[in-house]
């Protein structure tokens, strides 16, 4: 089971639009589009489940291909560095 990042993505996108367009490729397991607490808008990225070969195709298909006019990065999710960024802050 590989996590795709979805990134760029348009405010309006939803779970549903992204699992068609992903569907293209394979079965996915599971989507979680990043929302805007108040607005409840699509922050521009969301994260996909997918096989391993199925996700690996999709990448290779989907990553620059637009979305509404802005081009799509999709590639394999990335462990996060805790170095930088958020966390707690030191005193």
């Amino acid at each position: 089971m590989k996590r795709i990042f979805a990134g760029n993505l348009p405010e309006d996108t939803t779970e549903r639009e992204l699992t068609e367009i992903f569907t293209g490729f394979g079965r996915v397991f599971s989507i979680k589009l990043m929302q805007d607490v108040f607005s409840g808008k699509c922050r521009g990225f969301g994260f996909v489940e997918m096989e391993g070969h199925e996700a690996r195709a999709a990448i290779a298909g989907l990553n620059g291909k637009e979305l509404r006019g802005k081009p799509m990065k999709v590639n394999e999710e990335q462990p996060r560095d805790n170095k930088r960024g958020g966390g707690s802050r030191r005193r």
